[in-house]
């Protein structure tokens, strides 16, 4: 058996408190990237892993030996580092001279692959090279998807997926306007993935809200698709099911319509109108004459019933 898959018991609280983490949850932990080199990375992949590894601190993991592997023929070695790093995400940079610059970007479910991309890097500049002020680490970013490929094909939308899971961060409550820091713009284009960040400048407009600029700040990569490996619908579905106790309970004789507005439905019992007490009004009132008359007929039908 498997050193990382037998029961561990812990032995000390530390040890507990590390186990605990790692279990099973409603609300699951941030999800962790690892960036791993293959045996032969190159400078430049080595580059766009370091440089993709600052803009997920501190959510990720850099490996900083090479390891030889291939996660298309062999995906052990991934799914043993997944579970030791507890990671969910993956970057795999390797270089070869049928694939030169080539990126494996991945996913885990259950400590195993779901789905798999490989993009190869035609033009890359690094954050070194743009010489402008970078965000903080940490930051969430804004991500925008341009291209009608990435709505349209199948693999161009499990990769706008993957990227959204890779890029998104923590889950918030709240945004605060001054929080909005940068923005990682992807656009799928004639058969290539542009990918740039930008720095969000507020500048002053004259009113409340402040006019934006945005700054180039890297990396920026032009990427190609390359193979893929993606789940079956079944496990796709699976891997996205919500537990029943996250699901939101359906409240009766509640209805919205398309702009928002809350519609509520009341059950009443049948209402006696002769009893309703209305507003009283001078003009209104019967006069003596007319309750003498009113006073005879209810008699009188008291009589005939007798």
């Amino acid at each position: 058996m498997d050193a990382l898959e037998r029961v561990v018991k812990p032995k000390t609280k530390r040890a507990k408190r590390f186990l605990e983490k790692r279990e099973p949850k409603l609300s699951e932990n941030i999800k962790n990237a690892m960036l791993i080199k293959g045996g032969n990375a190159n400078s430049t992949v080595t580059q766009v892993l370091r440089d993709v590894y600052a803009l997920k601190k501190p959510y990720g993991v850099l490996y900083r030996k090479k390891n030889i592997t291939r996660p298309f023929e062999d995906q052990t070695s991934l799914e043993f580092f997944s579970k030791k790093s507890d990671c969910s995400l993956f970057m795999f940079g390797s270089h070869n001279k049928k694939r030169p610059n080539n990126l494996v970007i991945g996913r885990m479910y259950d400590y195993h692959v779901l789905d798999m991309i490989e993009l190869g890097v035609e033009k890359f500049v690094s954050l070194k090279d743009i010489k402008n002020s970078k965000c903080p680490e940490g930051t969430k970013p804004m991500l925008i998807f341009a291209g009608d490929d990435f709505d349209v094909t199948e693999d161009y939308r499990r990769l706008k997926s993957l990227l959204i899971d890779f890029f998104r961060g923590p889950t918030v409550p709240n945004i605060r306007l001054a929080g909005l820091d940068y923005v990682l713009h992807f656009t799928a284009l004639n058969g290539k993935i542009y990918f740039r960040s930008y720095k969000l400048l507020l500048k002053k407009s004259g009113c409340r809200t402040p006019r934006i600029e945005l700054e180039e700040m890297g990396p920026s990569l032009d990427l190609v698709l390359r193979r893929t490996h993606l789940a079956s619908d079944d496990l796709y579905k699976l891997s996205m099911k919500m537990p029943k106790a996250l699901k939101p309970k359906k409240k009766k004789n509640i209805s919205h319509d398309t702009f928002g507005t809350t519609y509520g439905r009341i059950h009443m019992q049948k209402q006696d109108l002769s009893k309703l007490q209305t507003r009283k009004m001078k003009g209104l009132k019967k006069r003596p004459a007319e309750r003498i008359t009113e006073d005879q007929e209810k008699k009188a039908k008291r009589i005939k019933k007798n």
